[in-house]
């Protein structure tokens, strides 16, 4: 049977994947934020997952204003990196594992969550960026990527609750797929900005790391948090977070199993205007 052996957490912050793009990680600006991702990458390594399941947000590219599901799992076997006004990022493209994501599929919506199936999809930095993190700059990503695509772009957006019921939902799913996989689940987003607005530039460390320390320990707690406090404290673009609770949704503690444990925790401010936040959790 499949199993979830770790859960990743990161922002991903735009800039950042120009920043690897345009070979600027060893400027003084941009160290402190890639140091906090050196560990991950030899750990990514050593764990070698068989696929990833990623939590991301499209930023209308793949869907415009004019249809937004709330939650859309990719099944294609391949997708393409996002054209997003100033063409596509140099980076492989991203093979898809279209067996398993059909399998989540049926048994989530059966399991009474509704998802958009979508068999057609570029990707955006809201993907490319936490795989770049995490996998430097190889010829191929390391392993098929499931793309889960969550609106926190138009409003009304799904809830904090919410997304960690669906979190372990998706669960219940892959740990139900009868292959031997190791899977590894992502939360992407955040953490604390706001792009717009008389609150521009706005970041918040203290709501952040209170927020990374709930996640960590109380998850359910967490889950119950109401949209208004992600605004109020972390921006109006901190909502992003609530994706990060669908990633802990699917980790064992929450199905009544042992607590994670924490491989490794890493906090920078500012990148481009905007909090980084990232996390490794792994099941016991």
């Amino acid at each position: 049977m499949a199993r979830i052996t770790a859960s990743v957490y990161t922002s991903h912050v735009p800039a950042i994947g120009a920043a690897i793009d345009m070979k600027k990680t060893g400027e003084d600006y941009w160290k402190p934020v890639f140091k906090g991702y050196e560990f991950s990458k030899e750990w990514l390594k050593n764990e070698k997952p068989d696929v990833i399941f990623l939590v991301f947000n499209d930023h209308a590219t793949a869907f415009s204003l004019d249809f937004i599901p709330t939650f859309a799992i990719g099944t294609a076997a391949e997708y393409t990196p996002a054209d997003e006004g100033w063409g596509p990022r140099p980076v492989p493209k991203v093979i898809g594992h279209p067996q398993l994501a059909a399998h989540i599929a049926q048994s989530v919506i059966q399991d009474d969550f509704d998802l958009t199936i979508v068999n057609k999809m570029d990707v955006d930095h809201g993907l490319t960026v936490p795989l770049s993190l995490m996998c430097g700059e190889p010829q191929a990503w390391p392993c098929p990527v499931i793309p889960f695509a969550v609106n926190v772009v138009q409003y009304p957006v799904p809830s904090g609750r919410r997304c960690y019921m669906l979190g372990q939902a998706i669960g219940r799913a892959i740990r139900s797929y009868d292959e031997d996989l190791n899977v590894q689940i992502w939360g992407t987003g955040g953490m604390s900005h706001q792009l717009q607005g008389p609150r521009a530039g706005l970041i918040n460390r203290e709501w952040d790391n209170a927020f990374l320390d709930q996640l960590i320990a109380d998850p359910d707690a967490l889950s119950k948090k109401p949209h208004i406090d992600y605004v109020r404290e972390a921006g109006s673009e901190g909502i992003e977070l609530v994706m990060w609770l669908i990633a802990r949704g699917a980790m064992s503690d929450a199905a009544g199993g042992p607590k994670p444990k924490v491989a490794h925790r890493f906090y920078h401010v500012p990148a481009s205007n905007t909090a980084v936040g990232h996390l490794i959790l792994e099941n016991a």
